[in-house]
């Protein structure tokens, strides 16, 4: 699937981020970035089938799980066209956009790394995670601090400065209910990145953060 000469490309892209270089490689782009992309995503479907059978591994070239090369700019200072990392997310069946509970895959050369939660929820379903923590804190800080989810997973993301409003501020898991993502990060190393066992690895990572995926859509009120 993935090769060091793929990371070898997005370095380039990096470093020819324009229109001109990158249509003049883009049979380039194919074979090493959205071939193999695609070639695993297509692998996960069965392995989400067995632990996640509600989150969807789809292989479209453009609208599925591997996300697009081109960079939103009109809001952005940077305006460079391209994206220099592959990212691939694994949506619940009823998301509609990257901000869905989702397990994602992040390949860069400055860092690769599996995800699983959710990314800028908007406020209401913020406010529903936030309320269910409240409910439910025994069993919040029990999948956080269960042990293979400890040993490979951490919370990460942005955080209010001050507590939310209307939650108490001596409540014990006020840290985390000043959480705006409720994601959890999985470094990688690039070699584990081009590994013929990156399916199975990817799986065995994402099975372990079940219980966080479950207690988010408890919240969201869909099936995990």
């Amino acid at each position: 699937m993935f090769s060091k000469t793929t990371f070898k490309f997005l370095d380039e892209l990096a470093a020819n981020n324009d229109r001109e270089w990158f249509q003049a490689n883009k049979p380039r782009y194919e074979s090493l970035v959205r071939e193999p992309a695609l070639e695993f995503i297509s692998a996960m479907g069965p392995a989400l089938e067995k632990f996640a059978p509600h989150f969807r591994a789809d292989p479209r070239k453009m609208g599925g799980s591997l996300m697009r090369v081109f960079r939103d700019t009109r809001f952005s200072r940077d305006k460079t066209p391209y994206k220099t990392n592959i990212g691939i997310q694994f949506r619940h069946e009823l998301g509609k956009d990257v901000h869905a509970p989702g397990f994602y895959l992040h390949v860069a050369n400055d860092g690769c790394f599996l995800g699983a939660g959710c990314w800028h929820p908007e406020s209401d379903a913020l406010g529903r995670i936030r309320d269910l923590i409240v409910e439910n804190p025994d069993r919040w800080q029990a999948l956080l601090k269960e042990r293979k989810f400890a040993t490979h997973w951490a919370l990460a993301g942005d955080s209010l400065t001050r507590p939310p409003r209307g939650y108490a501020v001596d409540h014990p898991a006020i840290a985390d209910l000043k959480r705006k993502d409720f994601i959890a990060l999985a470094a990688l190393s690039a070699n584990e990145v081009t590994s013929p066992g990156l399916v199975k690895l990817a799986a065995t990572r994402f099975a372990v953060a079940a219980p966080l995926m479950e207690f988010l859509c408890t919240a969201q009120g869909v099936q995990y």
